[in-house]
């Protein structure tokens, strides 16, 4: 009887493992983060997500719905992060400055272009899952600076949704106006991040004061 030309399976090995359904979606996510982060929503293509992603076009459709879907996944992840990464002391606003400064200017600038892409392009329900979060956070923080301003903690004399305002304004300057921060290269007297830094800190402080401890 002839010999076999390959040999019969082997009982005892395990069988190949499917492709891990979370992995997949993880590697989806991370490549959408970066993709609609450099060309917004219109502009990201789902072919290039999944080709960074190491999948198919078909597997991201069937973790999510389409590209709006996609990114108010990507969008409320990253709104997360954000929270977490920058939590506000009412009684510490300058601290409170150089850590949203720290975020989105030094640690993830690619943060701030992905949530500014959102506000210039969705429209609604992902708009509305976003602008949700986002106002349960805003929510949130203007209790806690009017709590400050009861207990004497914080000038009372601002309304509390103007202070929240303008400290996130001058903490995102930098990340905002990267064409003033490429001239800040070549002119400012300190061009360093630090110095960047600093000025935002210093200006918040001039403007809404730490509380004594």
């Amino acid at each position: 009887m002839p010999r076999p030309t390959t040999d019969p399976p082997d009982p005892t090995s395990a069988p190949s493992a499917p492709e891990d359904a979370d992995s997949t979606r993880e590697r989806i996510v991370a490549a959408a983060s970066e993709e609609f982060a450099r060309h917004g929503i219109a502009g990201a293509r789902v072919d290039r997500i999944a080709k960074q992603a190491r999948t198919s076009k078909e597997r991201v459709y069937a973790h999510f719905r389409g590209k709006e879907a996609l990114y108010t996944h990507v969008s409320l992840l990253e709104l997360a992060r954000v929270a977490q990464a920058t939590p506000m002391d009412p009684d510490d606003l300058p601290g409170y400055a150089g850590r949203l400064y720290d975020h989105f200017t030094i640690t993830r600038p690619d943060h701030h272009r992905l949530i500014t892409w959102g506000r210039l392009e969705l429209a609604g329900t992902a708009a509305s899952s976003c602008a949700d979060t986002v106002r349960d956070t805003v929510a949130g923080k203007i209790d806690q600076l009017r709590e400050a301003q009861r207990a004497g903690r914080l000038d009372p004399v601002w309304d509390p949704v103007d202070v929240l305002a303008l400290v996130n304004q001058i903490a995102t300057t930098w990340a905002a106006q990267t064409e003033i921060g490429a001239i800040a290269a070549e002119q400012a007297t300190d061009p360093s991040l630090a110095a960047r830094r600093a000025a935002v800190v210093a200006a918040v402080e001039r403007i809404f004061p730490r509380a004594a401890r």
